[in-house]
């Protein structure tokens, strides 16, 4: 199945762009996830060409880091030898940017003007890490201007399907705590719901971009439209697909 799903946002309109999902489960995105390499290599390539005809992939090889990759030129997009970040810059011409996910949350970014756009791959640990900020500033380091930015994170697992323990929620600050719903305890052991778009939208939000929006899709509950790792873990599944995100230059 060649025909892709992508969803966009209008506040980047006029930007190449698009959150790709499962296609009822026959996309998967990711060299980690089920599925032959090369097919992987042969379905990101096509994805690419659908964002931006001739454009080539730049996809780094994720581990839940806050590090930004400045991009010059693609790379080989292959199973190994891709360069380690969580996000990707750039202000060439012809490259798309992608990032994969199965729940964390997947962000683009566009200032049009200065000519600059970037992705990003949101966990909780890369936003409480910094991910979203240093993607900013990497896009500063090209000539966009923070206010010019436009900011939209795609599909993510939502609150009600993001349960946490107190270990989790001790990872985060004190005035954290808005982000976090009591749910009930088991095997007497209490337990939350973790708002993991709201923790993004509201980094973003102090990050003074110009605009930022939503798309309020949570990958946890769709399951003929996107993959999630929770979900497949809870399955007792051996494996999981990643969904992509990707945004280029006009």
């Amino acid at each position: 199945m060649t025909e892709f799903q992508i969803e966009r946002s209008p506040l980047l309109d006029g930007v190449p762009h698009g959150f790709f999902g499962s296609a009822g489960g026959w996309h998967q995105f990711g060299f980690g996830g089920p599925g032959d390499p090369a097919d992987v290599q042969a379905l990101r390539a096509a994805a690419a060409k659908a964002i931006r005809p001739g454009g080539v992939l730049a996809a780094p090889h994720q581990v839940h880091c806050p590090d930004v990759v400045t991009v010059t030129a693609a790379w080989d997009d292959a199973a190994e030898g891709r360069p380690v970040g969580d996000a990707v810059v750039t202000a060439t011409s012809g490259v798309v940017l992608g990032i994969v996910t199965a729940d964390c949350g997947p962000i683009l970014f566009a200032d049009t003007q200065a000519g600059v756009v970037g992705a990003a791959h949101a966990g909780w640990r890369g936003a409480v890490d910094g991910v979203l900020e240093n993607t900013i500033a990497a896009m500063e380091a090209l000539g966009a201007d923070r206010r010019n930015i436009a900011a939209v994170l795609g599909p993510t697992i939502a609150q009600p399907s993001y349960e946490v323990d107190a270990p989790f929620r001790a990872r985060f600050a004190p005035e954290d705590a808005r982000f976090f719903a009591p749910a009930p305890a088991r095997d007497g052991v209490d337990r939350w719901q973790f708002d993991l778009p709201g923790y993004i939208m509201a980094r973003l939000a102090t990050a003074d971009l110009g605009k930022i929006a939503d798309l309020g899709r949570d990958t946890f509950s769709h399951l003929a439209r996107y993959h999630s790792h929770r979900r497949s873990t809870q399955a007792g599944e051996a494996n999981y697909g990643r969904q992509i995100s990707m945004i280029a230059l006009p």
